[in-house]
């Protein structure tokens, strides 16, 4: 008979690198499932990510490790030693992202004989950029893959490039966004706080203000649109290093685009939406497209990564880079309702036959029994 608590006893670290988004959320959300099965969970990672995410209030415990989102040599040799010192005790590591990797694979080399297990889950790709930095991440990616026991793939094309690079285990492990709340105000009250009037339609647009989620092509399509006449408004909810910039071509030129920083009424803003853009240089399985076809929301989004796996035909997908085809796909959509209606119903009948939030907590409970095998015999008790 299968032990009620398949991971009793079991001390897991759980380790990140910088995060403000999808990692730290997703870090977080099998925490609980991971104390249900038994185990004694901790999370290790930047004091920053402690005070965003709270993996304390799920009752793991919290290590601070300073990883870096950037190779920094002497910073990262710091973090291995910090890293190598919490998990002394742990019984497997599993890192979350290449930084993550990179600095648990060193500690794991440094930590002697003692074998446990290394999990490493691939949540993005390399960006695309050329030079000695992006050969520096190459060499780093493919140590880390090979240094690690399972790749977990958060899409088919992570999965495939871990291979190639000579990963020794991989598998596709789909990353489940968090339920969003139910919604608190109506529409009307939404787009009241935003000022728009009656007639105006509502874009919305939700992630961290960083290169990799293509707010310039974003804004150059807005450009496109302010020559309507009636353009949409483009609600743009994140905050990210981009701010300044993406704000002073706003203004500059006119643009109707708002930026709103960090929200916490997400559900709102997606529910009182006409669509909801996400136009990625890459995604994996973005947990803002995951929220938009739970929530109904017509989406345009770029044809990049996992996104054509995790979406189908349930979202409307353009050209990466390319501003006219994603102008076009949206004024297409709010010229014709019924096709959007049409969309966000094909949208969430396909999120319906995604794995929710427990099932991928349960997926990865049973692979750390895996890893890790049979719990520990209890003192005077039996093995299950």
């Amino acid at each position: 008979m299968a032990d009620a608590l398949p991971l009793r006893g079991r001390r897991v670290a759980e380790v990140l690198a910088t995060s403000t988004g999808g990692v730290g959320t997703h870090v977080r959300s099998v925490l609980p499932a991971l104390r249900d099965a038994g185990a004694d969970p901790g999370v290790c990672g930047p004091a920053a990510t402690e005070e965003l995410f709270g993996f304390t209030a799920t009752g793991a415990r919290f290590a601070a490790v300073e990883i870096a989102a950037g190779l920094s040599p002497a910073a990262d040799a710091r973090a291995v030693a910090r890293l190598r010192r919490v998990t002394a005790d742990a019984d497997l590591v599993h890192a979350h992202g290449l930084r993550a990797g990179l600095v648990a694979a060193a500690a794991r080399r440094l930590g002697g004989p003692r074998a446990r297990p290394l999990v490493l889950t691939l949540h993005n790709a390399l960006p695309e950029r050329g030079g000695a930095v992006r050969r520096v991440l190459a060499r780093a990616e493919r140590a880390t893959v090979r240094a690690a026991d399972l790749v977990l793939a958060a899409s088919g094309d992570l999965a495939a490039n871990a291979r190639r690079l000579g990963a020794r285990d991989v598998r596709v492990a789909p990353v489940s966004a968090p339920p969003l709340p139910p919604p608190t105000r109506d529409r009307a009250a939404v787009r009241a706080e935003l000022g728009l009037p009656d007639g105006r339609p509502l874009v919305v647009a939700v992630g961290r203000l960083h290169p990799q989620k293509g707010y310039d092509v974003l804004l150059d399509a807005a450009a496109r649109w302010a020559r309507e006449p009636v353009a949409p408004l483009v609600a743009v909810a994140g905050d990210g290093p981009l701010h300044d910039a993406l704000a002073g071509r706003i203004a500059g030129e006119g643009l109707p685009v708002r930026l709103l920083g960090r929200r916490a009424d997400v559900a709102d803003l997606l529910a009182a939406a006409d669509l909801a853009v996400l136009p990625s240089v890459w995604e994996a399985r973005s947990l803002t497209a995951q929220e938009a076809l739970r929530s109904g929301t017509p989406l345009v989004a770029t044809r990049t990564g996992g996104l054509p796996e995790l979406l189908g035909d349930a979202a409307e997908l353009v050209p990466v880079g390319d501003a006219d085809a994603l102008a076009a796909a949206v004024s297409g959509l709010l010229a014709d309702p019924a096709r959007a209606r049409r969309l966000a119903g094909a949208g969430t009948a396909r999120a319906r036959t995604w794995p929710d939030e427990a099932a991928t907590a349960r997926h990865l409970v049973a692979v750390y029994r895996e890893l890790l095998g049979p719990p520990p015999v209890p003192v005077g008790g039996t093995a299950p």
